[in-house]
C-alpha cells in the first residue's frame, strides 16, 4: 500500500520531556562496552518496576522473568547490572519515554539477520521509526545519524545506500512498556531518554552540560528568531515546490523550507547503530558533524556560493534530538580566509572536540558576528601501509606464527555437584550475612530453593571457598555453574578469583601473529606486533545460546596491534593463551549492529586502530597494555600461566 506524503531525514528519536505528574513510560537500559544504552525487554522492565515498588534498594533477577538472562541481576541500590558467572558489572538507567511513543504502544521495529533472525532497533531509534511511520512517511533516511540506511515503509525493506544491500524489516507489536505516572526522581531529570530533556517540570541540574545549553538557549532563540523576521522582509529570488514541501530563496542565501520533509543535521544525542545498536553519544547542537558549517553575518555582502538551509520544526531546543535542528551545507573551499574551523568529532565517538560543545560555542560566535566553521575530523588510520610477505617476521621468544582451534570436547566436570564440591568445605554453621547470589541471608535457605533440586545439596547448606573465603549457599554455586560455561571452573562472584582452568565458548577459527616494520604512535622506537584473528560462520553447537542455528562471522580477517617490546610480547603470550582456551571471542548479540548469533568480542578488549586514537580503539594509549593484562587476569590467565 502506497503511504502518502514525501520521506523524512532524522536525526535522532526524543524520549520524554512532559510536565511532572504526568504518565510516562519507564525503559530501564544498560550500558554496553562502546557506551550506548541497550534496552530491556517490556517484560523485564515490568519485572523491574515491580521489585522497585516493593523495595527501591532490592535485587532484581532477571532470569525469573526470561530464562536467557538467569546469569544476570539488577542491584538497584548501586544501578549496576551484574553476571554471575562472569563477574561483569555494567551500569543501568531508567529511561523514559512519551505514552504516544513506540514503547508506549508496544511497538516493535525489527530487521532480518543474515541467519533469518529478527534484531529490534535501539529504542530511541524505533521511537523514531515509529513516529516517521505514524505521520505516513513513505521512508526514512537514517543517514543524518551517521547510519548509511534508507527504510522503505511501502516495501518494508531497510536498504544500505553504500552496497545497496537490503534486508527485510517488519513492525510487530509486543508487550507494552510499564506506564507510571508522577514526578521523576531528582537523580533522573538528566538525562532521562530522548527529546527535550532536563527541565521535566523544574529546574535543571547544575552539570556542565546543562549550564552550556540553557546558557546558549536564549542565544539561539534570538538568532532563530531574527532569521525569521528576516526572511520575512527579504526580497524573494525564486520559489520552488519539490515532493510537497515549498522551498523559498532569499536575497541573504538562506532557504527556508517548510512542508513534510523533515531535515535534521547531525544526531543530537542518542541513536544507535542501523541495527540497533542502543544508544551512542554523537552528534550535539544539531549540527551535522559531515558537513562544514559558515554562520551568515551581515558584514558578508559578496554573493555566496553556497546555500544556507533552515529547517524549522517546533520549539527549539539545543540539548537533546527530536526537537530544533539546523541543518547547513557548504562547498569546503568556500571557507573565507581567517574564519576558526573547530574539527568535530564524528558520530562514532573520534575527533578533538565535542559536538554538543562545539555546535554551542558556533552559536555564541555567531550571535557575536563572528565566523566559524564546524569542519569534518580526521578518518581514523586503520591498517599500516602495504607490507611485503617477505618484510613479516616472527616474534621474538614465540616459536610459532599461528594457532588453530578445532571443535575441542574440553574436559567437563562430572556433574555440578562434583565441582561444587571440589572447590569449597562446608560450613556448618553459616554467618548472618547475605549470600551475594541469591541475596538470602546465610541462616536461611537457599534463594533457589523449589526452583533447583540436586542430590546431596540441601539448600541451606553453605560452603566456603578455598583460596578466598568467601560463603554461599552450595545451591546457589551450583546455579551458577549451571548458568555458565560448565567448563569445570568456578569464578568467586565477590572477588572475581577462578578456580580451575576457565575456558569459553568460542567457535573455531585460526590466529596469527608476526612483527610488521612500522612503529606505532607512542611506540616510534619498536616495530609493531600483528595479530589477525579469523573465524569463519558455522553452525552453533549445544554450549552456544542457540544450538544448531547458523550463527555469522563479521569483519573477519581482524587485524590488532601490539608494540614490540617485552611487555608487547608479554601480552601477545597471554592472549595466544586466552585464545587456546577460547576466550578471545564469543556468540552472541553485538553491541555495534544489534544483530543477533554472531561472532563478538569477549571482553579482551583488542587495539584495531593503527595509526590513530579517533574511535578509541588505537594508539597512543599509555595504559592499554595495563588494562589488558587487568582484563585477562580476570579471566584467569595471567604471570602465574606462564610461569608454569
Amino acid at each position: 500500500m502506497a503511504r502518502p506524503g514525501s520521506g523524512v531525514l532524522v536525526g535522532g528519536a526524543g524520549g520524554y520531556g512532559g510536565h511532572q505528574g504526568v504518565a510516562r513510560v519507564v525503559v530501564w537500559e544498560w550500558l554496553n562496552e562502546h557506551g550506548r544504552w541497550r534496552p530491556y525487554s517490556a517484560a523485564a522492565c515490568h519485572h523491574i518496576e515491580n521489585v522497585l515498588k516493593e523495595d527501591p534498594r532490592g535485587t532484581v533477577l532477571l532470569g525469573q522473568v526470561e530464562p536467557q538472562l538467569a546469569p544476570y541481576l539488577i542491584d538497584l541500590q548501586s544501578m549496576h547490572q551484574f553476571r554471575q558467572d562472569t563477574g561483569t558489572m555494567r551500569p543501568v538507567q531508567r529511561n523514559f519515554y512519551e505514552p504516544s511513543s513506540a514503547p508506549g504502544k508496544g511497538v516493535v521495529w525489527e530487521w532480518e539477520s543474515d541467519s533469518g533472525a529478527w534484531t529490534p532497533y535501539d529504542m530511541e531509534l524505533s521511537v523514531s521509526i515509529q513516529h516517521a511511520y505514524e505521520k505516513q512517511h513513505p521512508w526514512l533516511d537514517l543517514t543524518s545519524l551517521g547510519f548509511p540506511y534508507l527504510l522503505d515503509f511501502t516495501a518494508m525493506l531497510q536498504t544500505n545506500r553504500q552496497s545497496q544491500r537490503r534486508r527485510r524489516l517488519r513492525r510487530r507489536m509486543d508487550l507494552a512498556y510499564p506506564l507510571i505516572a508522577g514526578a521523576i526522581p531528582k537523580s533522573q531529570s538528566w538525562p532521562v531518554g530522548g527529546g527535550a530533556r532536563g527541565g521535566a517540570g523544574g529546574g535543571p541540574c547544575s552539570c556542565t552540560q546543562c549550564i552550556l545549553v540553557n546558557s546558549t538557549r536564549a542565544a539561539s532563540n534570538a538568532i532563530l528568531a531574527s532569521q525569521r523576521r528576516g526572511a520575512a522582509k527579504g526580497a524573494v529570488r525564486q520559489s520552488n515546490t519539490f515532493g510537497g514541501t515549498t522551498a523559498t530563496t532569499w536575497s541573504s542565501g538562506t532557504t527556508v523550507a517548510t512542508g513534510n520533509n523533515i531535515s535534521v543535521g547531525g544526531g543530537g544525542g542518542g541513536g544507535g547503530g542501523g541495527g540497533g545498536g542502543g544508544k551512542g553519544d554523537g552528534g550535539g547542537a544539531g549540527f551535522g558533524c559531515s558537513q562544514a558549517l559558515v554562520p551568515h553575518t551581515h558584514a558578508h555582502t559578496h554573493a555566496h556560493t553556497h546555500s544556507h538551509v533552515l529547517t524549522i520544526n517546533g520549539q527549539n531546543n539545543l540539548n537533546r534530538p527530536g526537537t530544533q535542528r539546523i541543518a547547513m551545507t557548504t562547498n569546503r573551499g568556500a571557507i573565507p580566509p581567517g574564519v576558526p574551523a573547530l574539527p568535530v568529532k564524528n558520530l562514532t565517538g573520534s575527533g578533538p572536540v565535542h559536538p554538543a560543545l562545539a555546535g554551542m560555542t558556533g552559536i555564541l560566535m555567531c550571535a557575536a558576528g563572528l565566523p566559524v566553521c564546524l569542519t569534518r575530523a580526521p578518518k581514523p588510520i586503520l591498517h599500516p601501509p602495504p607490507v611485503n610477505k617477505s618484510d613479516l617476521k616472527p616474534v621474538p621468544g614465540i616459536n610459532s606464527t599461528r594457532r588453530k582451534t578445532k571443535k575441542k570436547h574440553l574436559r567437563k566436570g562430572k556433574n555440578p555437584e562434583d565441582v561444587v564440591r571440589r572447590y569449597t568445605e562446608k560450613i556448618k554453621t553459616g554467618p548472618d550475612e547475605d549470600c551475594t547470589i541469591c541475596m538470602e541471608r546465610l541462616v536461611t535457605s537457599s534463594g533457589y530453593e523449589g526452583l533447583l533440586s540436586h542430590r546431596g545439596m540441601k539448600p541451606e547448606l553453605v560452603g566456603k571457598l578455598g583460596k578466598c573465603g568467601h560463603m554461599y549457599h552450595l545451591l546457589c554455586l551450583v546455579a551458577m555453574y549451571s548458568n555458565g560455561n560448565k567448563d569445570g571452573s568456578l569464578q568467586c562472584p565477590t572477588c572475581k578469583a577462578i578456580y580451575g582452568e576457565k575456558t569459553g565458548t568460542q567457535p573455531p577459527g585460526k590466529m596469527e601473529y608476526h612483527v610488521i616494520p612500522h612503529s606505532l604512535p607512542g611506540y616510534t622506537e619498536v616495530k609493531t606486533i600483528r595479530i589477525v584473528y579469523d573465524i569463519p560462520a558455522g553452525i552453533q553447537t549445544p554450549e552456544h545460546p542457540n544450538p544448531g542455528k547458523k550463527f555469522s562471522a563479521r569483519g573477519f580477517p581482524r587485524h590488532c596491534y601490539l608494540p614490540d617490546n617485552d611487555k608487547g610480547r608479554k601480552v601477545l603470550k597471554l592472549l595466544i593463551m586466552a585464545w587456546d582456551r577460547r576466550l578471545i571471542f564469543t556468540i552472541g548479540t553485538s553491541s555495534t549492529t544489534g544483530e543477533s548469533d554472531t561472532v563478538v568480542w569477549n571482553e579482551i578488549h583488542h587495539k584495531t586502530e593503527f595509526g590513530s586514537n579517533l574511535t578509541g580503539h588505537g594508539y597512543p594509549d599509555a595504559n592499554y597494555l595495563d588494562n589488558v593484562l587487568t582484563e585477562l587476569s580476570a579471566q584467569g590467565v595471567s604471570d602465574d600461566n606462564l610461569k608454569e
